[in-house]
């Protein structure tokens, strides 16, 4: 048997054994929602580096590499800037509010229709971000699964993902959260060594492979700033990680585990755009750059190490789904089927999940062609939530007019910027540096005027 493919599926089997390890004493809502509020420093860091840490990301950010070299690093930094962003505004006012949801906090403050519309808004975006993570399993899988359509291969990681995480909900999610941080610690790092000692000339050749100057203009900084300020704003609302806030045992835990988690992301994906820049070196052609870390996968890595990448790939994109449909399960349940009290069962828990991990395989198959550009555009309406957000953590004046002004408004802008000025034109820019001020503006102008209104 090819060692690569017995390590791989060694890999897989403790993945599921560890996703299933004491899974039947989960026997509660709040158990298989929020892991009993009780998740520590070590796990929370593992959980949120591994919820952030994705092939969808990967493959889309680590491209840059090979187009812009060390100025590509540039890209990860959004993540850098955003969790700190994130860790210094909201951490401890989500721990404090210690809800079931994101959306329960727009339900307590501005009524339950704003809860719902925010929901919903947040279940679309989740939707889509899922597709782009089962397409990048596709792709990186793709040279293993040539036998088969991208309709059966998707299938296939989809149930393997139900399998280790549908008994045992975000409990079992966070155990192999831990698994997969451990192994992407020891792989990505790798993975930059073993291009780097088969690119010709080393770091001389590659900082001369990629003049500033000429990077500057394939990835432009106002590009790079509108995504910054785009993370900054959208992981404030983020339901995927307000869940794991409101499983911490601590306010001081949750705070803790987000300034560390945004240096180790900041490197896990900083590492990746190094090693696609020193493949450019390799004289090995490569058309497509999204294509650049499976392809260094196979040429580079020694025999075992494959199987090893492949393993250890797989377990981060899958945990990044499991977790993203976890937090669907959270806000359907809770906001649209209300959570009564750690007594209800896990049963309608589980239906829900299968029925969120059957449509964004649809989505998956039907939808995203290029992941990173319809990985940025879910954004959409979670960045329309910003104001709504942050005027409820931090001005009493806030209101469901205003709020829901600005969501109508930042959706609007959004969706008008991706269709005027398209990927070609750096819609981005636009719909960033103009959406956002507008999105607070109209929040802002609109709870003034009805401040002496209800909703």
């Amino acid at each position: 048997m090819n060692i690569d493919l017995a390590i791989f599926a060694i890999y897989i089997v403790l993945l599921l054994t560890i996703g299933l390890w004491k899974s039947v004493k989960v026997q509660s809502e709040l158990s298989y929602l929020l892991a009993n509020r009780s998740t520590g420093l070590f796990a929370l860091v593992a959980t949120l580096v591994m919820t952030e840490f994705n092939t969808s990301t990967l493959l889309g950010f680590s491209s840059v590499g090979a187009i812009a070299g060390l100025w590509g690093l540039w890209l990860p930094s959004v993540f850098l800037f955003g969790l700190l962003f994130y860790a210094v505004v909201v951490a401890k006012k989500w721990k404090q509010f210690n809800g079931f949801s994101t959306a329960g906090f727009f339900t307590m403050k501005y009524g339950s229709k704003f809860g719902k519309i925010a929901s919903a808004c947040l279940l679309v975006a989740m939707l889509g971000f899922s597709a782009t993570y089962i397409k990048s399993l596709v792709l990186l899988f793709s040279p293993m699964l040539a036998c088969l359509t991208e309709w059966e291969s998707s299938l296939i990681f989809v149930l393997i993902v139900l399998a280790f995480t549908l008994r045992g909900g975000l409990v079992s999610v966070i155990r192999t959260d831990i698994f997969g941080f451990m192994s992407v610690l020891v792989l990505i790092p790798a993975l930059a060594f073993f291009v780097w000692i088969n690119a010709e000339g080393g770091f001389s050749s590659f900082i001369d492979r990629f003049p500033i100057s000429k990077s500057q203009e394939d990835l432009s900084f106002a590009y790079i700033a509108s995504l910054i300020v785009l993370t900054m704003f959208t992981y404030i609302s983020a339901p995927w990680y307000s869940q794991k806030i409101f499983s911490a045992k601590s306010e001081k835990t949750a705070y803790l585990s987000v300034v560390i988690a945004a240096v180790i992301v900041f490197l896990l994906y900083g590492f990746p755009v190094i090693a696609t820049g020193l493949f450019a070196l390799t004289g090995i052609e490569n058309s497509n750059p999204q294509m650049s870390i499976p392809l260094i996968i196979q040429h580079f890595l020694p025999l075992g190490w494959k199987g090893f990448a492949y393993g250890v790939l797989f377990v981060a994109a899958s945990t990044t789904l499991a977790g993203v449909w976890s937090a669907m399960t959270t806000m359907a349940i809770s906001d649209f089927l209300k959570h009564s009290d750690a007594k209800v069962g896990i049963s309608r828990s589980i239906y829900i999940t299968i029925f969120f991990a059957f449509f964004s395989w649809l989505s998956a198959n039907l939808i995203v062609d290029n992941i990173l550009n319809k990985l940025i555009l879910a954004n959409i309406p979670v960045a329309a939530l910003s104001f709504a957000l942050l005027g409820g953590f931090y001005w009493k004046k806030t209101n469901f007019y205003g709020a829901i002004a600005s969501v109508i408004v930042g959706i609007v802008w959004g969706i008008f910027s991706y269709y005027y000025w398209q990927e070609e034109g750096g819609y981005t820019i636009y719909w960033v540096f103009i959406g956002i001020p507008i999105i607070f503006a109209t929040g802002g102008i609109g709870s003034l005027l009805t401040s002496n209104r209800t909703g």
